[in-house]
């Protein structure tokens, strides 16, 4: 017998439960077997790179389980547990049963140090791998360790943390207890309040389970008394004096509203010194709390006066508007002694708020404190002329002050990452082929594709033995055995990843790769039908390099490998791969891709190298160098309404008409068929902006085509643009509206990479501000796009030094978005006035904006009239 032969045959099967009884049967020599081979042969697989790693990932229960059995450690043990590829078994429960299952053996203080050092290495995966609906990867055994042991549960958050996922999962599914039969309760609940990561399975919990939630079945467990009132309210206190993000204080905030608390539990100290800086949900349950105080007679003077002013410093207006309220329904003689807490409402831009706040300054006048009477006198200089000279004869008189002149930040522009240097081995190939995975990025592809050519043309037998052990590890059946299934999926992928994979099969297994070409035909014609044209562009210029190494030939270089981050290519660089060609015509569809690679401005001196390259590709390079390239082609628009569930979806499509002269090919590539208005795979326009770096415009269409303007979408197409702004070319209509439509995304994400675009033209000098404002307006009047986003965006694009281009952009927008006579204002178009006033006052600006004169002169104190006659005064000053 071979134990770990047989061990290891048992993994591979995903025979877990047969490998718990083999491996519980071993004795000490057979355990030692396995020991010794085990760390070797892991390494021995995670070097087949990421596809290796996801096998072994869904083996990781078989793993896990012979090195706990073998090893001999609890060091050791711990640390191959605690590996990045095996910590996350599919069923941690079950892998913790047969865990323990292998361990009881082992001494009592052996495993009491292998729980506290699984806990010591307790955390929570982060980023793409971070599943909301899995338990946090260890904690199970190392529960079921505590457990078995009798010791005193870990101190560490991840432990605590680790309790309450999966309180909330077994919950969600219907499985286990209570929590009054849960052993931990006693020792974690008080825990609860201290630990991070906590907040976030609690929130989760409140949307999966409703009124079964874990905060619901504390405060029921405090009415019954089985869980210490005190220690819930108390410890809900103590966290709210850490404070920190609202996400993080939110479910402590739900559980001191399930407690109710008694006025006389309130700490009423605690809730005035939190109002200045906590987070929206904890300061409106402090300010309801001390409301209660208050009624409860528990809110002396002083006190009220400090959590008055606290509320009135906010940033929010719901708290400011909060704070007057509060004083104006307090009586006079209290109310004097927080008066100062109006001084800052003097300065808010929204008129009512401040009216209100001048007229209860007038009321509570002859109460008002010396400190608090000085404090309004002195921001009255702040208030318009009417206003000041009322408060002036109840306070005293104040100096003006005049608002300093605003000044604008610098702008600056992000710049794209830099290219990696060429692969210069065939080692450096296969493993750069091993690092694809997740995502299709651009320029990953292409330096991989530009190795597997050249070095094949420099050592095609050296290029396949490398690539060899890497292939047959992702296709494990040797050739001639028949169709294997990975043939099939190869043959209908349609990913850039498969294409790069099956350019290292041409090289490897020339005639097996043809069988595949062949099975794939009927695939590669439906995505010719159905594809956009850039993708097919794309395709072609693959499937091109996979036929020559099928038919065992190479060429010495691709001429379309960027040179650029951009997707550029020189014009120079160009040239002369083109005349390591020789006689020699390049591959159709790369040089293709090479002329749209191509800068708009090239060096004049190369047209005469050019027109010396004996092929008829040489003459055509020849030309366009001549001509200066492609003239660019017309943008037309309509707006297209289609019925959709309960409303109508509206947008505005593009249509490019190429103009008379250009080559076929291209004006297939910039022609958009009526079919051509959704992308069904929404990365492919991330490559879009390095197909065609010197044309942005024709680009822009394309993603304004297949961007549907729904502003809720996790839409990736808004990285494409932020790409595209580093290019060159025209920029006009399609690409301001491409830019409006991200300006009002819902998602940060997505419109952060709208700014970034927008910044990155403006810093060039090249932002169609005029054709933005066009944009805004066709958006916002439709209402595809929320105002509140956009405003928002215009205000950071404002203060990040695009002053100038905002306002331009809003001197053209706000024409029609203002009401006509007898018209409401939109909501939200006075926050949308205030952008303007910022960017008109920083660019210096001065105009007329049809309609804004007459919304100025209308009576009454909104915030919007208010901000049309700022705007308006400072255009006309």
């Amino acid at each position: 017998m071979n134990p770990w032969r047989e061990a290891l045959d048992r993994i591979e099967a995903g025979e877990d439960e047969e490998l718990a009884r083999f491996l519980d049967g071993l004795n000490d020599l057979g355990r030692r077997a396995v020991a010794v081979q085990l760390p070797a042969h892991l390494a021995e697989e995670l070097r087949g790179g990421v596809e290796a790693r996801w096998e072994i990932e869904g083996m990781a229960p078989g793993y896990r389980l012979a090195g706990a059995a073998c090893f001999t450690g609890a060091r050791q043990v711990a640390a191959w547990l605690n590996r990045r590829e095996l910590r996350r078994p599919a069923d941690a429960e079950r892998d913790a049963r047969r865990i323990m299952s292998v361990l009881r053996d082992r001494g009592v203080e052996w495993r009491r140090e292998l729980a506290l050092r699984l806990a010591d290495g307790l955390r929570r995966p982060t980023g793409r791998s971070r599943r909301r609906d899995e338990a946090m990867p260890g904690w199970d055994l190392t529960a079921a360790l505590v457990a078995d042991t009798g010791i005193e549960p870990p101190d560490g958050d991840a432990f605590v943390a680790g309790w309450v996922e999966g309180l909330v999962l077994r919950r969600r599914w219907n499985r286990g207890g209570g929590l009054d039969d849960d052993p931990l309760l006693g020792f974690l609940v008080p825990r609860l309040f201290t630990a991070l990561g906590v907040a976030g399975p609690l929130a989760r919990d409140e949307r999966w389970n409703s009124g079964l939630s874990i905060l619901a079945e504390l405060a029921v467990l405090a009415d019954e008394g089985k869980v210490a009132r005190a220690t819930l309210v108390g410890g809900c206190a103590r966290r709210f004096l850490t404070d920190g993000p609202a996400e993080e204080i939110a479910p402590f905030v739900r559980l001191w509203r399930l407690l109710a608390p008694e006025p006389d539990e309130l700490p009423v100290l605690d809730f005035v010194r939190l109002l200045p800086r906590a987070s929206s949900p904890l300061a409106q349950l402090a300010l309801e709390e001390l409301g209660r105080a208050e009624s409860a007679g528990l809110l002396d003077d002083e006190l009220f006066a400090e959590a008055v002013g606290a509320l009135a410093y906010r940033p929010e207006k719901t708290f400011v508007r909060a704070a007057v309220r509060w004083l104006a329904r307090t009586p006079a003689p209290r109310g004097g002694g927080a008066v100062g807490a109006l001084a800052p409402v003097f300065e808010v831009n929204t008129p009512a708020l401040r009216e209100r706040a001048v007229r209860l300054a007038l009321t509570l006048a002859p109460h008002a404190a010396g400190t608090g009477r000085e404090a309004i006198r002195a921001a009255a200089g702040l208030l318009p002329s009417g206003p000041r000279e009322q408060v002036a004869a109840a306070y005293g008189a104040s100096a003006v002050i005049e608002p300093e002149p605003p000044v604008g930040a610098v702008l600056r522009a992000s710049g794209l990452p830099a290219l990696a240097p060429p692969l210069a081995a065939p080692g450096e190939v296969v493993a750069a082929l091993r690092e694809l995975g997740g995502p299709e990025e651009p320029h990953a592809c292409e330096r991989v594709l530009a190795g597997l050519v050249e070095l094949a043309h420099r050592d095609r037998d050296a290029m396949a033995a490398a690539l060899r052990p890497w292939w047959e590890r992702r296709l494990p059946v040797p050739a001639g055995s028949g169709p294997h299934v990975f043939d099939h999926f190869l043959s209908h992928d349609r990913g850039v990843h498969a294409l790069l994979a099956r350019c290292a099969l041409a090289l490897v297994a020339p005639e097996r790769s043809r069988e595949v070409s062949a099975a794939s035909a009927g695939s590669d014609a439906y995505h010719a039908a159905h594809d956009w044209p850039p993708q097919i562009l794309l395709r072609r210029r693959l499937e091109e390099v996979i036929a020559l190494f099928e038919r065992e030939r190479s060429v010495p270089a691709l001429l379309a490998t960027p040179t650029e981050p951009t997707g550029h290519v020189a014009a120079a660089t160009l040239v002369e791969r083109m005349e390591t060609l020789g006689n020699g015509e390049p591959l159709p569809a790369d040089f293709e891709q090479a002329l749209l690679r191509l800068p708009r401005r090239t060096d004049p001196g190369l047209q005469a190298r050019a027109e010396k390259l004996p092929t008829r590709a040489g003459r055509t390079l020849a030309a366009w160098l001549r001509a200066g390239g492609w003239p660019d082609p017309a943008v037309t628009w309509e707006l297209h309404e289609e019925p959709a569930a309960h409303t109508w979806t509206r947008q505005l499509r593009p249509t490019i008409k190429p103009p008379a002269g250009l080559p076929g090919w291209l004006a297939e590539l910039w022609m958009l068929q009526p079919r051509h208005v959704y992308l069904s795979y929404p990365r492919d326009a991330m490559w879009w902006p390095t197909i065609m770096p010197s044309h942005r415009e024709i680009v822009a269409t394309a993603l304004v085509r297949c961007m549907p303007l729904i502003p809720e979408a996790n839409d990736v197409r808004t990285d494409a643009l932020a790409a595209l702004a580093h290019g060159e070319g025209p920029v006009g209509q399609a690409t301001a509206l491409a830019i409006a439509g991200g300006l009002g995304h819902r998602r940060d994400a997505r419109r952060a990479a709208a700014l970034d675009a927008a910044r990155t033209l403006a810093a060039r000098g090249q932002l169609p501000a005029g054709d933005l404002g066009w944009a805004l307006a066709k958006l916002l009047r439709h209402q595809l796009v929320p105002l509140k986003q956009v405003t928002g965006s215009l205000g950071d694009l404002t203060e990040t030094g695009a002053h100038a281009e905002v306002w331009h952009a809003l001197a053209v927008a706000l024409p029609p978005l203002l009401p006509g006579p007898g018209e409401r204002p939109r909501a939200g178009l006075g926050d949308l006035l205030g952008v303007g006033v910022e960017a008109a006052a920083l660019a210096g600006a001065r105009a007329e904006i049809t309609g804004l004169a007459e919304m100025a002169a209308r009576k009454g104190s909104s915030l919007v009239l208010y901000e049309a006659r700022r705007l308006h005064e400072t255009i006309s000053a």
